[in-house]
């Protein structure tokens, strides 16, 4: 790669002759390279090279005026690349959405939309099409202030009788709907009090 942008030439495996290449390179990383090149750890040559331009982006979890553009964006790319006509998201799915602090940045709220996206067979996307995880982190991570523990509590009561409804009670099918095994899922049944069909 530095060979690439320094000379502006490369040898293709297996081959003796030498192409040449003039090529721009965009690359992104959540890491601090100047860190990494004190520490011994990325090129000190390779990063002088790759920051020309530097551009900083704040992560996600900073910038949540930005979610529900995002949202409308990858809906928008995935009917028009399935043909589905998803035209919302619930506001219960949508506060899911905007609490999550997101790790993965950009690309994992893109999955969770296309998660949800294979899950939805209507219009609108709802709690029940979201990953489980999104659900779980908001239940660890919510303080009572920002949503009342009982309130979250009568949400995933509300999710698994909604899938337990969608299912006929077949435990087995609504646990894979909601991404959780048998056991978790007949565990958080036990804890709700919802009756085994």
């Amino acid at each position: 790669l530095l060979r690439v942008l320094e000379q502006k030439e490369y040898q293709p495996l297996g081959s003796n002759l030498t192409e040449r290449a003039d090529v721009r390179i965009v690359a992104a990383t959540h890491q601090d390279l100047a860190s990494l090149v004190d520490q011994g750890d990325f090129r000190e040559d390779l990063f002088y090279r790759l920051n020309v331009m530097k551009l900083e982006i704040p992560p996600l979890r900073d910038r949540r005026e930005d979610i529900p553009l995002l949202i409308d964006h990858f809906i928008g790319k995935l009917n028009k690349k399935t043909g589905k006509q998803i035209r919302s998201v619930s506001k219960g799915a949508m506060r899911f959405m905007l609490e999550h602090n997101y790790p993965g940045n950009v690309r994992e709220l893109d999955n969770i939309i296309e998660h949800a996206f294979i899950l939805c067979k209507g219009i609108e996307i709802k709690v029940t099409h979201l990953p489980h995880y999104l659900l779980s982190s908001a239940e660890r991570g919510f303080s009572k202030e920002s949503i009342g523990i009982q309130r979250l509590e009568d949400l995933e009561k509300g999710v698994i009788l909604q899938a337990l409804e969608r299912h006929k009670g077949d435990r087995g099918r609504a646990a894979r709907e909601l991404g959780v095994h048998r056991s978790t899922l007949w565990r958080k049944m036990r804890k709700h009090g919802i009756e085994a069909p």
